[in-house]
């Protein structure tokens, strides 16, 4: 199927616009793929608010031109898609699970926060913790000293009840 010009400048306006917004745009080798598992990873990834499109690699390349970010000219010699989202974590941790399970998906690199990044780097990123479980961490830090205070405020009650239930036991 071939684009009309006036298609491909809106298809080039709105991926600049995906590079610009995202702070993850990360690029996968998804030939091979099924079309069941490419269905199955399109909902995985809208479900987490991540986006994923295939599009002309020559149109990557010019929208990354005009936005002056580097990516690696290897990435754009092969079949490629790309993962756009808000959280570089997120988006890492979701295409690197798919890639586990699926031997013809390959993570190739793509561009984290403006910058260059590889596939090491991707795969590195999708080691950490989520987002939500790091606030959950926070949360369990900051909460620790006031359960640790109140067991100790506790444990002279917990104590002096103990006793007195023993001296009942031994007066019975």
């Amino acid at each position: 199927m071939t684009l009309t010009k006036a298609q491909k400048q809106d298809l080039l306006s709105s991926l600049k616009k995906m590079f610009e917004r995202s702070s993850a745009s990360v690029a996968s080798d998804y030939s091979g793929l099924q079309t069941v598992d490419m269905t199955q990873l399109r909902k995985d990834l809208k479900s987490k608010n991540i986006d994923f499109i295939v599009t002309k690699n020559t149109l990557v390349r010019k929208a990354l031109d005009e936005l002056g970010i580097n990516i690696d000219d290897s990435i754009l010699d092969r079949p490629v898609a790309f993962a756009f989202g808000k959280d570089e974590v997120e988006v890492c941790k979701a295409l690197n699970d798919f890639a586990k399970s699926h031997d013809n998906f390959e993570i190739l690199g793509g561009v984290i926060d403006g910058q260059q990044a590889d596939a090491s780097k991707v795969k590195s990123l999708a080691l950490l913790p989520g987002r939500d479980e790091l606030h959950g961490k926070l949360v369990g830090i900051l909460a620790a000293p006031s359960y640790g205070l109140i067991n100790v405020l506790h444990a002279n009650i917990r104590g002096l009840v103990n006793v007195l239930y023993q001296y009942k036991e031994s007066k019975q």
